[in-house]
C-alpha cells in the first residue's frame, strides 16, 4: 500500500477589502505621509532659521568687534599722538619705510645691509677732548675711549663696558663709537671700552660670551674696581650684558656696579607674546621672518634656552642695579619686561622704562627726537647713581614706568 507523503499547504483565506474601506485606508495613509512630510519641512525650516539666526548673530558680532577694534585703534592713535613727539613719529615712519623697501628693506632686516655699510664706512674721528686706545687681544679687538685730561688713577675711575648690538651677526661700527662718546658724557667723563666681539656664522656661541668675559677680566687687570664698571648693551649686546653678568655670578667673579640695556634681546627661543602681538607693528623686524631675530646660526647646535644664550631664563638673585629701556612697538618688548619682572622678584633694584610708540634701539637717534634724548638723560641719571652713591644705595632705580 502506497502512502501519499505530499504535504498539504494550509489554505490562505484571501481578504477582499470593500471599496469604501480601501478608500478610507488610502486616505489615512495619505494623511500620514503628508503629515510626516509637513513635519520634516517644519523641522528643516526651523533648522535653517536657526542657522540663519546664528549667522546673523555671528555677523553682528564681527561687525561690532570690527567697530570696537577701529575705535580702539583710533584711541590708541590718539594716545600715541599725545605721548609720542612729532619728530619721534616721523623717525618711526622713516625707519618703517626703510626696513620694508622691496630690496633694501629685506637686506636691512636680515643684517646684510649693515654688514655692507660697515665695509665702506669712513674712518671714525675721535672727537676733541678724547683719546682712543686700540687694544688687540688674540681673537678680537677693543677700543678704550677716555677723556684726554683725566687725573684719577685707574682704580678710582669709572668705566663702561659697551657690548654692541647686531643680532650676534654684525660687527661694531661708527654708530657705537658715537654711542661711546654719549656714554662717557652721560657718565661725567667715564671711560668706555667698546669691544668688537666675534660673531656668527663664522664664530657662533660661545665666542661672543668668551670675548665679553675676556674684556671684563682685562678691565679688572688694568685696576678698575668691579663696582666702578657698568656693563651696557643694546639689542643682542643687551642680552650679552645680562649673559655675561650671569656667567660672572655663577663662576664667583666680582660683579659690576650696574647694567644698562636698550631693547635687549634676551629670549632667542622667541616665546614672548610680543613676538606675535607686535609682529605687524615693529618698524624694524615686523612683517617678515627673514630677519636677524629669526636667524639661528648664533647658538648653532646649542640649546637656545641656555641662560647664557637667552638670559631670560637666568637667575637674577644678587644682580647689581639695572636700567632697562625698551620701545612699546618692539617684537622684543617682552624680552625686557620678563627679565625686569624676574629681577625685581629676586630683589634687584630695577629701573624699567617702556617708551610709548618707540621702536627697536630708538636711542641711537641720539639728539634727533625727544624720546632718544630722554633715554640718554635717563642713562645719565642712572650712571650718576652708580658713580656717586655706589650700587648699594641706588634705590632710586627701583621706580618703574
Amino acid at each position: 500500500m502506497t502512502q501519499d507523503t505530499t504535504l498539504t499547504e494550509p489554505k490562505i483565506e484571501e481578504k477582499t477589502l470593500h471599496p469604501e474601506q480601501a478608500r478610507t485606508e488610502f486616505k489615512e495613509r495619505l494623511k500620514a505621509t503628508i503629515a510626516a512630510r509637513a513635519e520634516k519641512w517644519e523641522s528643516f525650516r526651523a533648522a535653517q532659521a536657526e542657522k540663519l539666526s546664528a549667522a546673523r548673530t555671528e555677523l553682528t558680532e564681527k561687525i561690532e568687534t570690527a567697530k570696537a577694534e577701529r575705535a580702539e585703534k583710533k584711541e590708541a592713535a590718539k594716545a600715541d599722538a599725545a605721548q609720542v613727539s612729532i619728530r619721534g613719529r616721523t623717525a618711526r615712519k622713516v625707519v618703517e619705510v626703510a626696513n620694508h623697501l622691496p630690496v633694501l628693506g629685506h637686506m636691512s632686516q636680515n643684517g646684510e645691509l649693515q654688514a655692507r655699510r660697515n665695509e665702506r664706512e669712513k674712518e671714525w674721528k675721535c672727537p676733541e677732548g678724547y683719546t682712543l686706545i686700540h687694544v688687540d687681544p688674540e681673537c678680537f679687538t677693543m677700543e678704550l675711549l677716555r677723556p684726554a685730561e683725566h687725573t684719577e688713577e685707574t682704580g678710582e675711575r669709572f668705566v663702561i663696558l659697551q657690548l654692541h648690538g647686531g643680532g650676534y651677526y654684525n660687527r661694531i661700527h661708527n654708530t657705537y663709537r658715537d654711542a661711546a662718546v654719549w656714554y662717557s658724557e652721560c657718565g661725567d667723563g667715564m671711560d668706555v671700552l667698546s669691544i668688537d666681539y666675534r660673531t656668527a656664522p663664522e664664530d657662533p656661541y660661545p665666542a661672543a660670551l668668551q670675548d665679553a668675559l675676556e674684556a671684563y677680566q682685562w678691565l679688572l687687570e688694568q685696576g678698575y674696581s668691579p663696582k666702578h664698571i657698568v656693563v651696557a648693551g643694546d639689542s643682542a649686546g643687551g642680552g650679552l650684558s645680562l649673559a655675561l653678568t650671569l656667567y660672572l655670578k655663577d663662576h664667583q667673579f666680582p660683579l659690576p656696579g650696574g647694567i644698562v640695556t636698550m631693547s635687549a634681546w634676551t629670549d632667542l627661543t622667541k616665546s614672548g607674546d610680543s613676538y606675535r602681538e607686535n609682529f605687524d607693528k615693529d618698524p624694524i623686524f615686523g612683517g617678515s621672518r627673514d630677519t636677524l631675530v629669526y636667524k639661528e646660526g648664533y647658538y648653532a647646535e646649542h640649546d637656545p634656552a641656555d641662560p647664557y644664550i637667552s638670559p631670560i631664563y637666568g637667575d637674577y638673585s644678587g644682580f647689581p642695579p639695572m636700567l632697562m629701556q625698551v620701545g612699546e612697538r618692539e617684537m622684543l618688548l617682552d624680552d625686557t619686561l620678563e627679565v625686569a619682572a624676574k629681577a625685581k622678584e629676586a630683589g634687584v633694584l630695577v629701573r624699567k622704562h617702556v617708551y610709548p610708540g618707540m621702536f627697536h634701539i630708538f636711542q641711537m637717534g641720539f639728539h634727533l627726537f625727544p624720546e632718544a634724548e630722554e633715554a640718554w638723560s635717563e642713562v645719565e641719571q642712572f650712571l650718576h647713581i652708580v658713580r656717586n652713591q655706589g650700587s648699594g644705595t641706588a634705590a632710586n632705580t627701583k621706580k618703574e614706568e
